[in-house]
């Protein structure tokens, strides 16, 4: 694979970042910039994943995963009356893919969506918003969320929910890189002007270690993402490259959360601090479609 990235990745990851430290409204002057297109086809995975690398830096609560990743699907799978009416630029869709006796629950941005893309069986429908009783619901992160129960809607033709799920959960692994990015990049500098016993703290050998080892963990993250999203944009089958990916999300976003609190000390666990911003997101991006277990069961079964 090549791991060089493209020019618009480069200028998509840079226009990104510009907004998410200047905006006070990011998710319009996102669409306002392009960056989420007005045809969804117009960027690809490895795009859209240099975008959400970004919003993971920022912990930017914008709703571009699922929009993007509904967007998508509409694009190549649904109707030309579905694209019609759905595919214009700003309108939120998201994905409602975890279930729970029988209710579609932690469906992300469910009070802002317009519409949804829910899994059922080997199926995926479209839910208008105003159809359902949605459940407001708060992740560990603060984010919204809800859940609701369905019966039917307009089928997508041709849209497995394996599509979705697997492109939703590269996504994950994008953000989780952009959150474990910022994280070490706020730790290293934290652990190098924090003065303990006139030394900063950085010089302490097991702080040093700890802080060695999650710049591993990240370069981890990072490598099995990229592997997984060269293989989905090329066409080739990734699932195993994908649930690779999301152990490693999962795994080692853990263990560099957790760097990130212990190595902040005390301010580490107030939440009203930056770090823990990064721990919560990291957490979220840990569990959300199954953590590491969940993923070395998926890969066990091909072995």
């Amino acid at each position: 694979m090549d791991f060089t990235l493209t020019e618009a990745q480069r200028e998509l990851a840079a226009l990104t970042r510009k907004i998410l430290d200047s905006s006070d409204s990011p998710w319009l002057d996102l669409v306002k910039s392009g960056v989420v297109p007005e045809q969804p086809d117009e960027f690809g995975v490895l795009e859209q994943c240099s975008v959400l690398i970004e919003l993971g830096r920022a912990v930017s609560p914008v709703p571009y995963l699922p929009a993007t990743i509904a967007a998508s699907a509409l694009a190549e799978f649904g109707t030309t009356a579905q694209r019609e009416r759905w595919l214009t630029p700003g309108t939120v869709l998201s994905v409602a893919l975890s279930e729970a006796d029988g209710v579609k629950t932690t469906v992300p941005f469910a009070s802002t969506a317009a519409a949804f893309l829910v899994t059922q069986g080997e199926q995926v429908f479209l839910v208008e918003a105003d159809q359902l009783e949605i459940t407001p619901q708060e992740l560990v992160d603060g984010s919204d969320a809800g859940s609701f129960a369905h019966s039917g809607g307009e089928l997508v033709p041709g849209l497995s929910p394996g599509w979705l799920i697997t492109r939703y959960t590269l996504g994950l692994c994008a953000l989780q890189l952009g959150v474990t990015e910022r994280a070490l990049e706020l730790t290293a500098e934290y652990a190098r002007t924090r003065v303990q016993f006139d030394r900063s703290i950085g010089s302490f050998q097991a702080v040093a270690q700890r802080l060695a080892d999650a710049y591993i963990d990240v370069a981890a993250i990072r490598l099995t993402l990229w592997q997984a999203a060269w293989r989905l944009s090329e066409g080739l089958d990734a699932s195993e490259e994908v649930a690779t990916a999301k152990f490693w999300a999962a795994d080692a976003g853990h263990r560099v959360a957790h760097t990130a609190v212990h190595v902040h000390g005390g301010t580490g666990i107030d939440m009203s601090h930056e770090v823990h911003r990064y721990f919560t997101a990291a957490k979220r991006n840990e569990f959300e479609l199954g953590g590491a277990t969940a993923q070395l069961l998926k890969l066990s079964a091909t072995w």
